[in-house]
């Protein structure tokens, strides 16, 4: 069972860490990995910055179980003169896609690298990143990896906001207004609606309350393909992603 993250490791990803424990049992192996990737993030984004508390990681799988921690550096995860690059070209073009141009690509090429280093039968993800998880889906399926993937649902703080190693980073005032994501989801969600356009205006609606926010995109997308839904017969991914100040969280919820 292998569970890939990037450390600062939360209640979030202690939980994926504790499903894959479970999955494994008694017998099987649990293998952590911890590394921050730079080939995900852009020019203008917190690679520099990005918590790496390792000494505390470590202790935090010990406890959680783990049997093995992988936790590389960047010259051991790619050569000088690397040129070979694992690219998703439809789920990746849109949402955080379209955001963040290259994301998705450093996210394919280093989980394909993850899973040919540690060559998991099982590896867990959580659904807060659902377009992450499409992606991963189906660079799996695509490329015969012979590895389940497992997702798992949202972990959360008492008020709703979805645990990130990135919400350190937010002020008390911004993280007094972060929960407004969830409630944005939620207010959507319960309003019984299914035309994409009326729970975009919902959520933003809901959001714009929050005056430290600024909407990156607000979409309603068909959960599976990402894409503009055909029919509102299918479950709708309702998705968005926020900055408060210099902070961007995402969030999302199926209806």
């Amino acid at each position: 069972m292998f569970v890939p993250t990037m450390g600062a490791l939360h209640e979030g990803h202690l939980a994926l860490v504790r499903r894959a424990r479970a999955l494994a049992g008694p017998n099987g192996t649990v293998v952590v990995s911890i590394f921050v990737n730079p080939t995900q993030f852009g020019p203008k984004e917190d690679f520099s910055k990005y918590p790496r508390p390792i000494e505390e990681d470590t202790a935090k799988c010990r406890e959680a179980g783990v049997d093995l921690l992988f936790a590389p550096t960047a010259d051991a995860m790619y050569a000088p003169d690397a040129s070979v690059w694992v690219d998703e070209s439809s789920l990746s073009t849109v949402l955080c896609g379209a955001s963040r141009p290259g994301h998705f690509r450093g996210v394919c090429t280093v989980v394909s690298k993850l899973f040919n280093i540690v060559t998991p039968d099982t590896a867990v993800f959580g659904k807060k990143d659902a377009q992450q998880l499409a992606i991963i889906r189906r660079m799996v399926r695509d490329l015969n990896f012979s590895i389940k993937i497992v997702g798992m649902e949202t972990n959360r703080e008492r008020d709703g906001l979805a645990r990130s190693s990135r919400n350190q980073y937010l002020t008390p005032a911004e993280r007094a207004e972060a929960p407004v994501l969830r409630k944005a989801l939620l207010t959507a969600k319960a309003s019984g609606k299914r035309n994409p356009a009326a729970l975009e205006k919902i959520v933003r609606g809901v959001i714009e309350t929050a005056s430290l926010a600024r909407i990156d995109y607000v979409k309603a997308v068909n959960a599976e393909t990402l894409g503009e839904p055909a029919t509102t017969k299918r479950r709708l991914l309702i998705a968005v992603a926020v900055f408060f100040g210099k902070t961007r969280l995402i969030d999302n919820i199926e209806v």
